[in-house]
């Protein structure tokens, strides 16, 4: 990276009277010559599709949720070198399994189910284990509140972060800020705005509807096996047709999906309560990313060299996962590409029109290593006796813990 760059990237981050945002927008196509693709279905509504005012109706493809638990793992590493670490690779151990090879345990497999034989404990557990950049609130994931001596590192983290020093937690968890966090679970209700963000959405689509039919073995059973299921089944409730259906051993049509809304309208299946197919795109696919410049620079630390450092490194890892390709198999019947070769980014100004910028997704990784190593000097001191392995243990009694405590969504208003 040459030091041109290097300086244009340098005054991104810290000038305040430069650029309000880093756009792109990139066209994508889907796999499949049909033109048809699978949004994600929520419960309460189905599919996410708002009708405008000319008619045109727009689905979201892919939230911008979705998108940052998609592009954060992608600073995971594999190496065990920390000189490799954009961040700290943080690991949290979920529960310890059963090996199934050792002594213990093939002692266990020859007892069976005895309620008089013993259990040996296993001598080689496996750990079950998440990554922080897994989990879907970061930072301020549940699964952080439950782990201790994480959370001792964590807690101080956003209590410095409320008093406007950010360098804590991004010595920590550096993506919780590109990436937005709100402590809601903790003490302090910390919220801080994502740096990236990214969506994808359709335009002008139409919904498809979809119907299956699953054929088991019950018409090949005897009517003695057929009533000797039938009655089993009784014997467990009202629901009994439901049973035989659920443990499959029953024909079961899927035309309509569980919801409120009424099957038939005036004797016609009602499209709203119809199993969902998807959605025929007629328009564009498009995914929208922006880096929000202004957040970033309203980040700070202890000092002004801290605030610098802060800023360039946040900027660096922001770049990174902006100008990522990351995989477009969003879910079963969703895969899309990318319809361009190349990507055009823009530097929106305060004022006047965007202007073009050279920026790739190689510039973003050299200028990440480079303002990284700032922080990776302190990883040793901030992590102590965790590093360089950074595992720490979930605990069951502090999770219960959580379940009578109120989060900031569950507490009411205050009376102003």
């Amino acid at each position: 990276m040459t030091t041109e760059i290097n300086e244009l990237l340098d005054r991104w981050a810290t000038q305040s009277d430069g650029p309000v945002t880093l756009r792109l927008k990139q066209k994508l196509l889907p796999v499949e010559e049909s033109g048809i693709i699978f949004p994600p279905t929520y419960a309460d509504i189905g599919y996410n599709i708002d009708t405008l005012s000319n008619g045109t109706r727009v689905a979201t493809i892919d939230s911008v949720g979705s998108q940052a638990n998609r592009l954060e793992p992608i600073f995971k590493s594999e190496s065990k070198n920390p000189k490799d670490w954009l961040v700290p690779q943080i690991q949290i151990v979920i529960r310890k399994e059963d090996c199934g090879e050792c002594e213990g345990c093939k002692k266990n497999a020859e007892s069976g189910e005895s309620k008089k034989a013993k259990k040996q404990a296993c001598q080689q557990p496996r750990e079950v284990t998440r990554s922080l950049l897994d989990l879907a609130h970061r930072a301020a994931d549940a699964v952080v509140q439950s782990s201790p001596d994480l959370l001792k590192l964590i807690g101080p983290a956003f209590k410095a972060l409320q008093r406007g020093d950010a360098g804590p937690l991004c010595a920590i968890a550096p993506t919780s800020l590109v990436f937005g966090v709100w402590d809601s679970r903790g003490d302090t209700r910390e919220k801080r705005p994502r740096l990236v963000r990214s969506i994808i959405r359709a335009w002008d689509v139409e919904v498809i509807h979809a119907a299956a039919q699953f054929n088991s073995v019950w018409k090949l059973l005897d009517e003695e096996k057929q009533k000797g299921l039938t009655d089993a089944a009784k014997k467990q409730g009202k629901d009994w047709e439901k049973r035989i259906s659920g443990a499959g051993l029953k024909d079961a049509p899927a035309t309509f999906r569980k919801t409120k809304v009424s099957q038939y309208v005036n004797g016609s299946p009602n499209p709203e309560a119809r199993v969902l197919g998807g959605v025929l795109v007629k328009g564009r696919i498009e995914r929208e990313v922006t880096v929000n410049l202004v957040a970033l620079r309203g980040l700070r630390g202890a000092n002004e060299d801290e605030t610098a450092a802060i800023r360039k490194y946040l900027l660096g890892l922001s770049l990174v996962a902006a100008t990522a390709d990351i995989e477009l198999f969003l879910r079963e019947g969703c895969l899309l590409r990318y319809a361009e070769n190349g990507d055009a980014w823009y530097q929106v100004p305060r004022r006047g029109e965007p202007t073009p910028v050279a920026l790739s997704a190689q510039m973003a990784k050299d200028y990440a290593k480079d303002t990284v190593k700032h922080f990776r000097s302190k990883w040793p001191e901030v992590f102590k006796d965790k590093w360089p392995e950074l595992k720490y243990e979930f605990n069951l009694a502090e999770a219960k813990n959580l379940l009578v405590k109120k989060t900031a969504e569950e507490e009411p208003a205050k009376a102003k």
